[in-house]
Order: C-alpha cells, then sequence, then structure tokens
C-alpha cells in the first residue's frame, strides 16, 4: 500500500479537484486506537484497486485538518474512517470493523 500522507489544507483542496479525473481515498487513522489499527492493517492487507491514491491521516497529530475533512465533504467525523471522494464528493464513508477494501473497490463501479 502506496500511503500519501495528507498533513496540509492545500493538500486536501488538491485532492478534492483531483477527485473530478481521478476517484480519491482517505482514511482517518488514529494510532492510539486499536479498532484504527486493525482496519489498517486489513486495508494494507488487502489489494488496493490499481490507479487509486490512497490518502492518510493521522487524525492525532492533524486533528485540525480531520475536521476540515468532515466540514469540506459533509461528513460526519469517525475514527477510523474510510471516504471515497469522487466529482468533489464524498460518495461512500465507512467506519470501524465495516472497513473494507472490496466493498471500497465494488463502490468504484457505482
Amino acid at each position: 500500500m502506496d500511503w500519501i500522507t495528507l498533513d496540509a489544507e492545500a493538500q486536501l483542496d488538491a485532492l478534492i479537484a483531483k477527485s473530478f479525473e481521478v476517484p480519491q481515498v482517505i482514511f482517518k487513522h488514529s494510532t492510539r486506537c486499536s479498532i484504527s489499527i486493525m482496519a489498517k492493517n486489513r486495508l494494507e492487507r488487502s489489494e488496493p484497486p490499481a490507479g487509486i491514491p490512497f490518502h492518510y491521516l493521522d487524525l492525532l497529530t492533524y486533528r485540525p485538518l480531520s475536521n476540515l475533512i468532515a466540514e469540506k465533504l459533509s461528513v460526519y467525523h469517525q475514527s477510523p474512517q474510510l471516504m471515497l471522494i469522487k466529482n468533489g464528493n464524498c460518495v461512500y464513508e465507512e467506519t470501524h470493523s465495516a472497513i473494507d477494501m472490496e466493498e471500497l473497490t465494488a463502490q468504484l463501479h457505482h
């Protein structure tokens, strides 16, 4: 898994703009939460869809950015949280043990 660290508002704006060309994925992760660690490990053991950028946000370090994601994408903040961004909008999001690469991949084709 090639995570792209998400740590700045400019990056968030760029990935939202890029989502009009290529779907983008954001994974919000709490390094102190066992469920979040489990979800991240499960994602890393799965085969990600080809050509889709996966952005990783350490929400303990970048909590204001996490709040901005919730605000800009009109998504209720959760941790851990996996979001699929297409055409500037969050079209799919999942949290906790429901985070699943196969389901995310299926959502790409909707």
